[in-house]
Formats: C-alpha cells, sequence, structure tokens
C-alpha cells in the first residue's frame, strides 16, 4: 500500500504516443557511443509554465574550457537572454506589441496592437533516468520524476519534495531541454498565472546522442519555409489595423505589399496578371517556360521603393506609400486600389512602349528569344533574356518610378487626388481592399486625367530605350556582356538604379530634370 506521502505527490497525466517502426529494430545501438536504444514512443502532456521551468534545466555545449568538441556530451546552444526577453515579451504582450519600442507603445493608436502571446509548439524534454549523471553530478532519486504506464495513457509523478514553482532538486534536475530552451527560459522570474500551460513532449531516458540527433533534425535539417508562400498566407492574417500602420513593425508593410502584389498579379488587365510567381515555385513545378519574378522579390522591391518607411537618417528618398517625412506633411490620402492602380499604370505604360520599342537591345532579344519556347507577350518585356523578367528589373522600374513621383510630388500635385473621387465613381462604396477590380477600373480611369499620367508616360517611354538585355543573352558582345554583368548579384540592385536615372538624365525632358535631382539626393554621379 502506498505511503500517505506517495499519495500526495504531485502528477501529471500524460498521453502515450508509440513511434517505432519494425525496421528500426535493425539499426545498431551503442551504448558506448551513448546511441542506447531509445523508448518505443514519448509522452505527450501539458504543464504549468513557471512549473515547467522550476523542473527542466539545460545542459549548454561549450568551448570554454578546451573540450574536444566530440567529447561534449551537451546539446544546446548558449542561451541568448534577449531571445527568451522578446518571446517574455511576446507572451505577456503577443506580436507586434513585443517587437515595438517604447515610444511606439505609448502612441495613442497602439493599444488595439495587443494580442494573445500563444505558444502552442511543444517543448521537448528528456526524463532523466535513475542514477543519471550530468557534468559529474548524479542525479538522487528523490528528484526523480517516475513514469506509471497504463493503457495508452500514463502518470508522471514528480518529485515527492516538489511543491510549485519555487522548488530547486538536491541534486539536478529531472527534466533537461532538448528543444525549446528559450521559450522555457522567457518564464525565468515570470510567472504567468495558473492559466498559462506550455504543451509538452517528453522523451524518458533519452540517450545524449539521440538527443543531439533530435536537435539536429527540428533545428538543422527542415527546409526554410519559400517566403512567397509565406507571404502568400497574409491574406489570411489581413485585419484593418495590420494593413493601414506604416510606421509599426515591418509586418504591416509586407501585409500591403504582399496586397499590392496580389492586385498586380490578379487584375486583368495589369501587364503582370498571372504572370508573378505566387507560390515561388520552380519552373519544372510550373510547368511553364515564361519567366518569373516571385511574389517574395516584388514584396521585396516594393518595400525599399513605395512602401519604404521614412525613419532613420540615412533616407533621402522615401516611399510614395510609406511613413511620412518632413518636407511632405502627411502620407498620400490614396486608398489601397489608388496605389494598386498607380502601379499597374505605370506598368502598362512600360509595356507599351516597351512592345513598340525599335531599339537594337528590344530586336536582338525579340530574335534570340523566338529560338526558345515563350506563349505570349513581348520577349523584351517578358522574355528570358530582358532584366524586365527578372528581380533586378522590377526593383529596378519601381525605384525609378517612385524615385521621380516622390521627387517631383508637389508640381504633380499628387495630394489632389483623393480617394473621394474614387468612392464616387464605386457609389460611395468605400473600397475593401487593393484587389477589387471595381475600384481599380475607376482608379484608372480617373489616373489617366491627372498630371502625373503624362508624365509616367514620359518616364515609360524614355526606360525603353534603356538596354535591358540580361548578361546571359545569346550572341551579345562580349563587351556588353561584360556591361550587363554588374547587374548580377546584391550590388546590381543600386548599380542598375543609379544606371537607369543616369540614362533619363541624358535624354532630358521632365523625366530628365527628375531623375537629375534625385541623382543628387541619392548621392549618386
Amino acid at each position: 500500500m502506498a505511503s500517505k506521502k506517495e499519495v500526495e505527490r504531485k502528477s501529471v497525466s500524460a498521453i502515450k504516443v508509440r513511434q517505432w517502426l519494425p525496421d528500426w529494430n535493425k539499426i545498431s545501438f551503442n551504448d558506448a557511443a551513448l546511441q542506447s536504444k531509445p523508448p518505443e514512443g514519448f509522452y505527450l502532456f501539458s504543464m504549468k509554465a513557471s512549473e515547467l521551468k522550476a523542473l527542466t534545466g539545460v545542459y549548454r555545449r561549450s568551448t570554454k574550457l578546451g573540450t574536444p568538441r566530440a567529447r561534449d556530451p551537451n546539446v544546446q546552444r548558449g542561451h541568448e537572454e534577449a531571445r527568451s526577453a522578446t518571446i517574455r515579451s511576446y507572451v505577456k504582450s503577443g506580436f507586434p506589441w513585443c517587437d515595438m519600442t517604447e515610444a511606439q507603445k505609448k502612441r495613442p493608436d497602439s493599444s488595439d496592437l495587443l494580442k494573445p502571446g500563444w505558444l502552442p509548439t511543444s517543448i521537448l524534454v528528456n526524463i532523466l533516468p535513475k542514477n543519471a549523471s550530468r557534468n559529474g553530478t548524479r542525479i538522487l532519486d528523490k528528484d526523480l520524476i517516475s513514469v506509471v504506464d497504463g493503457k495508452g495513457v500514463a502518470e508522471l509523478q514528480l518529485p515527492k519534495s516538489f511543491a510549485d514553482s519555487k522548488w530547486t532538486p538536491e541534486s539536478i534536475f529531472p527534466l533537461e531541454v532538448i528543444d525549446g530552451q528559450h521559450r522555457l527560459w522567457a518564464f525565468e522570474g515570470f510567472n504567468p498565472g495558473e492559466d498559462y500551460e506550455l504543451p509538452v513532449v517528453a522523451f524518458d531516458g533519452l540517450d545524449r546522442s539521440w538527443q543531439a540527433y533530435l536537435f539536429w533534425s527540428v533545428n538543422i535539417t527542415p527546409k526554410k519555409i519559400n517566403r512567397s508562400l509565406a507571404f502568400d498566407l497574409y491574406p489570411l492574417l489581413r485585419q484593418e489595423d495590420w494593413l493601414d500602420k506604416f510606421s509599426g513593425h515591418s509586418i504591416y508593410r509586407e501585409a500591403r505589399c504582399q496586397e499590392l502584389v496580389e492586385s498586380l498579379w490578379s487584375y486583368a488587365s495589369s501587364p503582370w496578371h498571372k504572370r508573378i510567381n505566387m507560390l515561388g515555385e520552380s519552373s519544372h513545378v510550373r510547368e511553364s517556360p515564361v519567366p518569373m519574378v516571385s511574389q517574395a522579390a516584388w514584396i521585396r522591391s516594393l518595400m525599399v521603393s513605395f512602401v519604404k518607411q521614412w525613419e532613420g537618417s540615412g533616407t533621402r528618398v522615401g516611399g510614395l506609400y510609406g511613413a511620412p517625412m518632413a518636407q511632405h506633411q502627411s502620407v498620400l490620402p490614396w486608398n489601397r486600389p489608388m496605389q494598386a492602380a498607380f502601379l499597374i499604370y505605370a506598368g502598362q505604360q512600360l509595356e507599351k512602349h516597351v512592345t513598340a520599342s525599335k531599339a537594337e537591345w528590344a530586336k536582338h532579344v525579340r530574335n534570340q528569344t523566338r529560338k526558345t519556347l515563350f506563349d505570349s507577350g513581348d520577349p523584351a518585356f517578358f522574355g528570358p533574356y530582358s532584366l524586365l523578367s527578372t528581380d533586378q528589373g522590377i526593383r529596378g522600374f519601381l525605384n525609378i518610378i517612385n524615385d521621380l513621383c516622390y521627387i517631383d510630388l508637389k508640381r504633380l500635385k499628387l495630394d489632389e487626388w483623393r480617394a473621394e473621387d474614387i468612392y464616387d465613381l464605386s457609389s460611395k462604396k468605400k473600397p475593401a481592399s487593393a484587389t477589387e477590380d471595381s475600384a481599380i477600373d475607376d482608379a484608372l480611369k480617373i489616373l489617366a486625367k491627372t498630371e502625373v499620367a503624362s508624365f509616367i508616360e514620359e518616364i515609360a517611354k524614355n526606360l525603353a530605350s534603356y538596354d535591358w538585355r540580361t548578361s546571359s543573352t545569346p550572341e551579345i558582345s562580349e563587351k556588353d556582356r561584360l556591361k550587363q554583368a554588374v547587374f548580377r548579384g546584391s550590388g546590381g540592385y543600386k548599380e542598375l538604379r543609379r544606371q537607369l536615372l543616369v540614362h533619363l538624365r541624358s535624354i532630358g525632358g521632365e523625366s530628365g530634370d527628375a531623375a537629375k535631382k534625385a541623382i543628387t539626393a541619392l548621392g549618386f554621379s
């Protein structure tokens, strides 16, 4: 019969998960290599965050003692206190509050950014077996967690002396972290209360080498998420406050950019209709020979052009859709369909003038592209040998339209094109998003009558005479190949932007004058 003390012993109910394949019995397990046969399953349970923290230790790899790396049995990386502090802030106030500065938090419109700080991903731990030792200290029986198996369930009996989150072992901790130390250490000195529990996956007596293997499998081997796919999930996250506040965390600007890219891809009259790789798929998956810039690349380009923030002393030319700068006292009063329409109109003009171009570069690209498969459109604009079908070319184009229109914002009277104009044509119904076709239709009709429309057409016409060939264009001269090769790599973005501005300056006109101002503002020569 169990003693009274044992009956009162705290315990946690757990689900036993069997996970074993017959073929695994053929594996050569090696106790000497810290690879003894592992348990044929693990346990799932939840526990108060503060109590889990009290029961768990972490044994970190270190080079301070000069231990040969093969002889260091510890699994965990060093603890980054700042990371745990950020997680702690996230638990308290959610995202993006945890990433905001104190000044941003004090803004009157920031209170609605408080969110729940959920941590739904399991902390992965190991239950130390009897006589286990860590870094020269052996665990005492009184500090052990005992596992009592049942039919599909189990009871994890906590150490006899365990009472609450203030408990400390007399020897070493009965649980050790395999993965999740930064989440768990967010509760160091922080008790979130009775109703905040953490999900836990616990192995029982898992040898050290298998712990390292699990840590590596969880943190090292998974392929990083495709950024285009990640951005493509933003529509599922959209809320008005996530889309309208640019001066907060970058996710707001990313969400706005994603919506704009979606409109460029979905609007039937957009030059990029169905010509953006929205999911970042490889060409063999898309089964299309037409090159497409990924959604992620489009978003990155919009982030550094139209939706660029005006924060930081090094910023010289801001984004038309970004936060205001002193010389422009407010953000343009354009709603989302108007912003989308502006980008679509600029793209339409560029496509029109490139398609009509008789420039040698355009003729060369067309001649070479006819030797390959190509479904529709002008190869000089859409083809595999045009920079306009690359990340660099798209960013260059977006930068130029934004730069010149921003520089000449007052002369072009961009702030006089207001949302009310679009509401009138839309029966005063406020457009819901940048992907509302009828609102974009209305915005394009009005935009075509404004002063900026002719300015954009002039820019597009002059850009069409620029040599947009890639360095891989067949039968390109060695001199031209080397000239175009400077756009490859991260440095190519800045160089293409500079060359496009210089090209426009050399042609003259209103766009040339604006380009001259932009060159000075950006410190180009």
